[in-house]
């Protein structure tokens, strides 16, 4: 969440915490705003989660201290007392998050020394005024549409480009591959994830993994192309091997698209897997070790396209 939104967030669900407290003649009313500030966080999913298990922390914080002050009173050693029995409960439980909360709201009852039902409501209310104004305040969220959208264009593109880096050192032997594009691609798929989880967490109730998925997808597609860098940099084919190898990087390159689903390509690749059998065996060492890297080569391309196959299939709605 951008600063400056939720600086604005934080401020408007602080003021208007502590206004309906008042208005509605709570005490303590500047908890509420407190709460409010705990309760603002990066989307609406972890915001929601984060209210609910401090409600539940909040109840159980609540009923141990009005029976640990009920029977011991008011004193600070029996705010210990309660302490030691919430915490590790709260832990046990999972609700350790509500914690601060909770204890800032008990001080209450050891300051007024009251556990009367109507106070406990106060403090009750008070916690739901600041965690249900934190909720309203991110029912905003600003739309990540555009930005994932050119982060699709963006994956593509370097996709494409070390495909066609690939295809050039096959037909020209120009230089060595130091893997600069793929370490480009790992950065920018990392800072495409990241963005997609956050904009799934803010679908709280309608949410979909396709754009995580798809990121997901070519993640794994780039670590195949770092292990084929790594294999055409020892690569010493034929003239026709280097041709028809190379040809399948260009064609593949040309068919990125999400909306492509690569079943064709696979289908040349088994057309070149039996074309490749049909040659006649290698004769030197040098040839059984040519071969054996172009036999991975395409081993790796058929699994790159089959990630994008599979990934097809599962969504095609999408596409």
């Amino acid at each position: 969440m951008p600063i400056l939104q939720r600086t604005v967030k934080l401020i408007l669900a602080t003021i208007l915490s502590i206004y309906l407290a008042n208005f509605l003649g709570l005490q303590n009313a500047t908890s509420a705003g407190i709460i409010a500030i705990l309760s603002v966080l990066d989307t609406r999913k972890s915001t929601y989660l984060i209210a609910v298990e401090r409600l539940f922390s909040i109840l159980l914080a609540l009923a141990i201290a009005a029976v640990v002050f009920a029977i011991f009173g008011f004193d600070t050693w029996t705010l210990i007392l309660y302490m030691a029995l919430y915490i590790p409960l709260a832990y046990r439980f999972g609700w350790e998050i509500g914690i601060a909360p909770a204890t800032v709201l008990v001080t209450h009852l050891l300051l007024e020394r009251d556990i009367s039902w109507p106070f406990l409501g106060n403090e009750l209310t008070l916690f739901l005024i600041g965690a249900g104004l934190a909720l309203i305040s991110n029912l905003y969220m600003p739309s990540e549409e555009k930005r994932i959208t050119l982060y699709h264009d963006q994956v593509e593109d370097l996709l494409k480009q070390i495909l066609l880096r690939f295809e050039s050192f096959l037909l020209n032997g120009d230089g060595h591959n130091e893997a600069l594009l793929i370490n480009q691609l790992d950065d920018l798929l990392h800072e495409a994830l990241e963005v997609v989880y956050r904009d799934r967490h803010n679908q709280v109730f309608n949410k979909t993994n396709y754009q995580v998925h798809y990121f997901e997808m070519r993640s794994s597609q780039n670590k195949i192309l770092r292990q084929m860098a790594q294999h055409i940099n020892h690569c010493l084919l034929e003239g026709r091997e280097s041709i028809i190898l190379a040809s399948l990087f260009e064609r593949t390159a040309q068919q990125l698209s999400r909306e492509n689903s690569g079943k064709e390509l696979l289908e040349d690749i088994d057309l070149f897997h039996q074309a490749f059998r049909d040659r006649p065996l290698p004769q030197t060492r040098q040839e059984f070790e040519t071969r054996a890297t172009l036999f991975q080569l395409l081993h790796d391309m058929e699994t790159f396209i089959q990630l994008k196959v599979d990934f097809y299939h599962d969504y095609p709605e999408n596409q």
